[in-house]
């Protein structure tokens, strides 16, 4: 009996092995000073002075690198593009501490002047759960697992 459903014994594309890893996520803004403030406030440390670049990479702490291109850096080597339409295509989602940090940080947003999409709920799955938008609308969660505790803090 041989294992033939595994790919181990398959011969490699292009005469070598390809070990493709996911190493960056990308937003396209039409306003990068706004969309930079808005996740400097979700505690990504950007550079001071970065909304002056068309192009901003910061480097988040598992090693995978989140990347800013303005609306004219993409057409720039695009000129067809036009966005996306229809929905989300790419969401983000940040960990919190805890339920109460889920709710004080959906309050700080939406107290800063930026749109709240959906209210601090205990989603069935398990979490608090909230999403913001961002200041190109798109879906920022917020979330955590529903019977955590603060760093630290032992229940």
């Amino acid at each position: 009996m041989t294992d033939s459903f595994k790919t181990a014994g398959r011969p490699p594309a292009y005469g070598r092995f390809m070990t493709p890893r996911l190493d960056a996520l990308s937003i396209t803004t039409a306003d990068l000073a706004a969309s930079l403030a808005f996740y400097r406030r979700l505690g990504l440390d950007i550079p001071a002075g970065a909304e002056s670049a068309p192009h901003v990479e910061v480097t988040l702490p598992g090693g995978q690198r989140l990347l800013w291109d303005t609306e004219d850096v993409v057409r720039s080597f695009d000129p067809e593009w036009s966005g996306a339409n229809g929905g989300e295509r790419l969401g983000l989602a940040f960990l919190c501490d805890g339920p109460a940090e889920v709710d004080a940080v959906y309050a700080e947003l939406t107290g800063a002047g930026y749109r709240g999409h959906l209210k601090p709920w205990d989603a069935e799955w398990g979490q608090r759960y909230a999403v913001v938008l961002d200041p190109d609308g798109c879906a920022v969660s917020l979330f955590a697992p529903a019977g955590a505790t603060p760093q630290g803090v032992s229940a």
